[in-house]
């Protein structure tokens, strides 16, 4: 199989990243996950020529989202058709978070020797996912449900120095891709290439699992980000962005 395209990568990212609840409507996927993570939590659309009856789709899949207590959000991919974009244009849809997809093919990766891959409901990995992340108990609470909806082979990753873990990731495998998410570093600990042997050492497992390719989202505006997964390798792949519905709080 060639690169992945566009298509693969955002199905992939559907199983690695998973709503708790989904809804298809011919080429548009709503999915709904208790409002943690505007990924899990929104509608998007597979088919740039699915755009048929879009004001009615998009009011429905609104409603949809309501009436599950999540905010309505689309994601907007290369996929999207430019129907949907005027439609929301239209309607007033603020856009939000321009993002970009990075991507590379797998190579060999070296795992640190203090890294620990762990089940992603691990208790060892939520307890310091959730000091590192900063999460309260709501917060918590959406990302292990969330997790616990993962069908696919998937990782805690954690990077120790002196006892204590200092960075952390999900890395979920789907389709040959590993996506890689939550990805973050202790603040006292950062630029000390922490982040990357974390991510090299959950890359190493993922390539254990199958891997061929790596994935993940980055936020356009997160320039020490990119900077990190453009010397792990990844490559710019394609643009995205959310839209909700007026100005954004």
């Amino acid at each position: 199989m060639g690169f992945p395209d566009a298509e693969a990568f955002e199905r992939a990212g559907l199983k690695a990243w998973p709503g708790i609840e989904e809804h298809w409507d011919r080429s548009w996927v709503r999915r709904a996950a208790g409002g943690y993570t505007k990924r899990a939590n929104c509608t998007q659309c597979f088919d740039p020529d699915d755009f048929e009856d879009a004001d009615v789709r998009v009011i429905s899949a609104a409603s949809w989202m309501v009436l599950r207590k999540i905010k309505p959000v689309f994601r907007i991919t290369p996929l999207s058709s430019p129907e949907l974009n005027a439609t929301l244009d239209e309607a007033g849809w603020t856009v939000l978070d321009p993002s970009h997809l990075f991507a590379m093919e797998l190579g060999e990766q070296e795992a640190d020797p203090e890294a620990r891959v762990l089940p992603v409901l691990d208790a060892q990995f939520l307890a310091a996912a959730q000091r590192l992340q900063g999460y309260d108990a709501t917060a918590m609470s959406g990302m292990k449900n969330l997790l616990a909806a993962l069908k696919v082979p998937a990782a805690g990753v954690l990077l120790y120095r002196n006892g204590q873990a200092v960075a952390s990731s999900i890395m979920a495998v789907a389709d040959g891709i590993v996506v890689t998410g939550n990805v973050v570093t202790d603040p006292a600990r950062r630029r000390q290439g922490l982040a990357a042997a974390m991510m090299r050492s959950g890359l190493s497992w993922a390539r254990g699992q199958g891997a061929r390719y790596a994935a993940l989202n980055v936020q356009a505006d997160n320039a020490a980000a990119k900077a990190l997964y453009s010397a792990l390798g990844y490559v710019h792949q394609y643009d995205y962005s959310y839209r909700i519905p007026g100005a954004p709080k």
